[in-house]
């Protein structure tokens, strides 16, 4: 299992749900922490939390649905000279729920690609190089489970995209400790899944950050927080890591 006190990881969408409880599960272990959200006031109450873990921390402000911002927000923290080693895509938008599916608009596939494909793929471009050129690197991507449903379909499409393309880049880094993975929280009573979800955020973990912590150099796995509720995070890792790549 990775040992990650000292290391730096990214954490998009950490000011609330399963971003927030994520940010404090890396925190207890030791792990530093850059902290995005859209605005930096949304920050404050996760960055006081993990900081009384003793760990460095800090917030960034992104709107995810802007390339140019997203470009930014990288930009700054390389100004800070911020060593990222983790990266947990985390942030996501459901744009609404279509009764009248047959009408969903163009806009829900555009705003959706842009947050929950687009901008993941850049932070993963911008990012990984310097992993491999490090001899370390690990990145989930958060994805989702939703299957036959038309009536979120810029969602549903935007996310199995997000698994195309991890799959697809994991294929160049298999077999090394640069580690690139899919997580699945499951339907959870966040502002994103609403509050008629079936399971509470908490139930996430350890499954949404155990690609952080695995070490078996295996890339484009799929770990569905269900497989690992209820285990330590050292039984989880071991689990994920009998999960077989794609490759």
């Amino acid at each position: 299992m990775v040992n990650v006190k000292g290391k730096w990881a990214l954490i998009t969408g950490a000011s609330r749900g399963i971003g927030y409880l994520a940010a404090k599960s890396l925190a207890k272990q030791g792990c530093n922490l850059v902290l995005h959200s859209r605005n930096l006031t949304h920050s404050q109450k996760v960055l006081d939390r993990v900081t009384g873990y003793g760990v460095q921390a800090y917030a960034i402000a992104a709107d995810l649905g802007d390339p140019a911002q997203v470009t930014k927000m990288l930009a700054e923290i390389d100004a800070k000279n911020t060593p990222i080693e983790i990266v947990l895509n985390n942030a996501g938008i459901q744009i609404a729920y279509r009764t009248e599916f047959y009408d969903t608009p163009v806009e829900d596939f555009t705003a959706s690609f842009q947050i929950n494909t687009i901008a993941p793929a850049m932070i993963c471009y911008h990012y990984m190089p310097r992993m491999v050129k490090n001899g370390f690197g690990r990145i989930v991507n958060t994805t989702s489970g939703i299957a036959l449903d038309p009536q979120q379909a810029g969602y549903s499409a935007s996310k199995a995209a997000l698994d195309k393309f991890t799959i697809d880049i994991g294929s160049k880094v298999q077999g090394s400790d640069v580690m690139i993975n899919l997580a699945d929280p499951g339907w959870c009573r966040t502002d994103l899944g609403g509050q008629g979800a079936p399971n509470p955020p908490e139930a996430a973990l350890p499954g949404v950050i155990v690609g952080a912590f695995v070490s078996d150099k295996k890339s484009g796995r799929y770990f569905r927080a269900s497989d690992f509720m209820g285990m330590s995070l050292e039984d989880a890792v071991r689990h994920a890591e009998g999960i077989a790549s794609p490759y």
